[in-house]
């Protein structure tokens, strides 16, 4: 079935269905020769074997088909593969792109910031992929595109989305514990709803606007929400609620103490999340994010962990 949802999409289909119609066609083909001989040349019927000459037309001709026909799926395959390396046109829109250990981020030319993904529909898209931690692959099966995104590399692809919608965007490369989780969507939109959004300073307002809110978004920016859950159950690292104002067993130094989980200490395990690590939870699973969050998107997210605290006490 084609997708025709992306211009690359009828390429790699028209590869797909001609590989596998040739993959099908000598299965079932092989198959039934096999069968025939089984049955014909049991040794039943034939008790004494038959002497048989090599045939060179014969070894020739069964060497040249599959050779035509190999280098027929690799043509179909490689052509559908070209215009994807090709560079992306003049006015693409360039979108950086962030996959993290174990979501995603995507930041707009306005500096825009979202976890799901933007785009209009008929303009070329070119993602602009950055890792801070290891190997991952975006992938969006219905447009028929994968891309690695290596650590300490900018690698680059481009596309056009065809028909509005939300899409799913998965990461393709294992890459950890929480793997399975790292998914999101594309969003396709008509180029006026696009433009709407992508100028919209409403919604900023409102976040701003509600206690904690900005926190939040900070928070799921970088994909903070990935490892720490919201409701208490535990993931890779400690959930963030009623976590504020509390006293936590951590590791520091080799050496087990108890501390007050307060400002100072969100900020420092943000910064040092070594440091004083929670009691029961793996060293080195999580990153220094200095060189990445502002002091006051730190404060922004210290207000929201107070809304998640238990309010009597």
């Amino acid at each position: 079935m084609y997708s025709n949802l992306s211009n690359f999409s009828e390429g790699v289909d028209d590869s797909f269905v001609i590989i596998f119609g040739i993959i099908a066609f000598f299965l079932v083909a092989l198959t039934a020769v096999l069968i025939y001989f089984l049955i014909r040349y049991r040794e039943e019927r034939n008790p004494v074997p038959t002497e048989i000459e090599g045939n060179v037309w014969l070894e020739i001709i069964w060497t040249v088909i599959p050779l035509g026909l190999v280098l027929g799926m690799f043509y179909y395959g490689w052509m559908a593969w070209i215009p994807m390396m090709q560079k992306a046109p003049e006015e693409s829109i360039e979108i950086k792109t962030t996959a993290q250990m174990w979501s995603w981020k995507f930041e707009y030319e306005n500096g825009k910031k979202t976890d799901t993904l933007y785009i209009p529909k008929g303009k070329p898209v070119e993602l602009l992929l950055t890792s801070p931690d290891v190997l991952h692959s975006l992938y969006i099966p219905a447009f028929r595109v994968k891309r690695d995104v290596v650590p300490g590399r900018v690698t680059e692809m481009w596309f056009e989305a065809n028909k509005v919608g939300s899409y799913d965007l998965f990461c393709a490369e294992y890459c950890g514990l929480q793997h399975s989780f790292m998914t999101t969507e594309v969003v396709v939109m008509t180029q006026e709803k696009y433009d709407e959004w992508y100028i919209d300073t409403t919604a900023a307002a409102k976040i701003m606007a509600t206690p904690g809110a900005a926190g939040l978004q900070v928070l799921r920016d970088n994909g903070c929400i990935a490892c720490h859950s919201l409701d208490g159950s535990k993931l890779v690292g400690p959930s963030y609620k009623g976590i504020m104002g509390h006293e936590v067993e951590v590791i520091t130094n080799g050496k087990e103490k108890t501390v007050l989980v307060d400002a100072e200490y969100i900020k420092n395990s943000i910064y040092n999340p070594d440091a004083d690590l929670v009691k029961g939870f793996t060293k080195g699973l999580m990153r220094s994010y200095k060189d990445e969050l502002s002091d006051e998107e730190v404060e922004q997210i210290i207000v929201y962990l107070e809304t998640l605290s238990d309010k009597e006490q």
